[in-house]
Parts: structure tokens; sequence; C-alpha cells
């Protein structure tokens, strides 16, 4: 988001804009927490993991009183758009002052994936780096003490997250909120690995998905006589929204910051930059918000195959 914030400081500056930036998400849009940004004031935050302006949930901001005082506030300091970068929850907050009368436009970043109007969000590749060099390690101690590993990713209920991990980490399973896997799948594809020579078994387990990480867990607990093995459980959690932004998220950002403000510019509101085809792409707020990214399914076929 870093990259992307410094791509719309600098771009702006360039056209001869003033910038603001709005700290603590729609909780300082709300009480006028701006602070001045210049291109000096961006600089060195590129490579920076997270958000220099600080990110935080604002349930009052689906309050209509609550949307009227940010714009009264975006007015009286003479604000004339705004660009919000985020998921679909600060996308619905964008189409919400759009709908209001204030010019915005959305910049599509989520390390879930799961935001209509991207084929790809900021954060979603640096997410699956780290989640890939887990498992790797994971695997290491699992093939040494020929055991059976689970390892949980986040992306709340998309699993995109686990479905990429898991091929590229070679998962004998993986299970996902959109296919309904029981323990009892999963303890077959184990047995099956174990059948065919691996000295270990690895299994990558959306958060969101029915039976997440707690789920089976308890099952291979509850069962382990009968199953012969139990399960090591690794949550990743937060650990994937830490990291250094990589080349492919510092680039995506910096061209959908640059995007926004063009489309500013050009005095296109009410919409969302993302990327669709290997291109930026304009696509109305209306049709962003409350619709689900839908997973590649032949990927999932592929995952199948690919795990025997």
């Amino acid at each position: 988001m870093n990259a992307g914030i410094r791509a719309v400081v600098r771009t702006a500056v360039s056209r001869g804009w003033e910038v603001l930036g709005v700290r603590h998400g729609y909780a300082g849009l709300a009480c006028g927490d701006f602070i001045p940004l210049g291109r000096r004031d961006v600089s060195g935050v590129i490579g920076r993991g997270g958000t220099m302006l600080g990110s935080t949930r604002s349930p009052a901001f689906l309050l209509a009183e609550t949307q009227e005082r940010a714009i009264r506030i975006l007015r009286e300091r003479a604000v004339d758009a705004a660009v919000v970068i985020g998921g679909d929850g600060s996308q619905a907050g964008a189409l919400a002052l759009w709908q209001r009368g204030f010019p915005v436009v959305g910049v599509a970043s989520t390390i879930d994936n799961d935001l209509h109007g991207s084929d790809i969000t900021i954060g979603v590749d640096t997410a699956l780096n780290i989640a890939l060099e887990a498992i790797d390690r994971i695997k290491v101690t699992a093939s040494s003490h020929e055991r059976a590993f689970l390892v949980e990713v986040m992306g709340r209920n998309c699993g995109y997250l686990a479905l990429m991990s898991g091929i590229a980490g070679g998962a004998e399973c993986i299970v996902l909120p959109e296919v309904k896997t029981d323990p009892e799948t999963v303890a077959r594809d184990l047995r099956a690995a174990y059948e065919r020579g691996k000295a270990h078994a690895i299994v990558v387990v959306a958060e969101g998905a029915q039976y997440n990480a707690e789920g089976l867990s308890n099952f291979f607990r509850e069962h382990s006589e009968r199953l012969g093995f139990d399960l090591r459980v690794v949550k990743l959690g937060h650990v994937q929204r830490g990291g250094a932004p990589g080349v492919f998220d510092r680039v995506l950002a910096t061209r959908m910051g640059a995007a926004a403000t063009e489309s500013i510019q050009q005095g296109r509101f009410g919409v969302l930059m993302g990327l669709i085809g290997g291109e930026i792409a304009a696509t109305p707020l209306a049709e962003v918000v409350g619709k689900e990214h839908p997973l590649d399914m032949k990927l999932v076929d592929l995952a199948a195959v690919l795990a025997q």
C-alpha cells in the first residue's frame, strides 16, 4: 500500500496538486485526521510493508451521519477528490462517498484477492511468497520427522492464497471454502501419500474453510487411534501481512496509484483501478462492492492431479 500512496502523491504533485493523507482510514476521515504529503514525505516507503498512514476498522462509517460528516470535513478542507486504497470494506465506503456526491477513485488492495474488478490485488503476491517460504521450511521438518503438517493461511472466505501456495508448495491436500472437503477425505489423501512412499505430507487449509486448522486438528486428534497418525498445526496468521513487498506488488501498486490520479485528471470517478488482463482498468464501484471474485476451478482440478 505504501508503494500506492507514494505513486499517488508523486504523480499528483507532478500535476501541481496538493495532497493530504488521511490517517487511520475512515475513522480518521470522519474526524479530519489529515497530514500534508509531498514528494519527500513518501521517500523510502516503497519497500515498507503495511501503510504509513495506518489503517483501522470503522463500523461508525456505515452510518449516514458519519459519511455526511466526513464529506463536510473534506469540503471544508477544500479537498476535490479522494483516493481509497483497500479491499471490499474500503471500497464499500468509497462507493458510499461517491453515491453522496463526493468524487472518489478506488485502488484494489487486499491479500485475500477476493475483490471483484482486479485479477490480482496489491499484497497478494507478497503474502503468497511468505506462505510459500513457510511451507518450504515446514516441509523440511515434516520430511525429517516423517510427519504430517497442516498449514493454515489467511484469506477470509476466499481460498486463493491456500490454493496458489498449496500448488506452489507441492501440498498433498488443499482445503478451500469454495470446495466442500470433509476430514475423512483429508485423511484419505494423507494416507495415500504415505502409501506412495512419501516421507512427509502437507495440508494447506484456508482459514475460512468449513474445516479449518482447528476443526481438522480436533478431528485427527479425536480419531488418532483409527487413523494411525495426527497432524502438527501451523497457523501463519498475520505473519503473511508483515513482509516487505516484492517486485510485483511494488510495481502493481505504483501502476494503480498512478492510474488513480490520471482518472482524477480525466474527471472519471466512482471507479476502482484494478489489473485486468495485464492492464490497469477501471471498473465502476457499484459493480465491485459486494461481489465475489470467483476461484478458478480449473486450478482446483489441477491441484488435485498434481498431488497424486
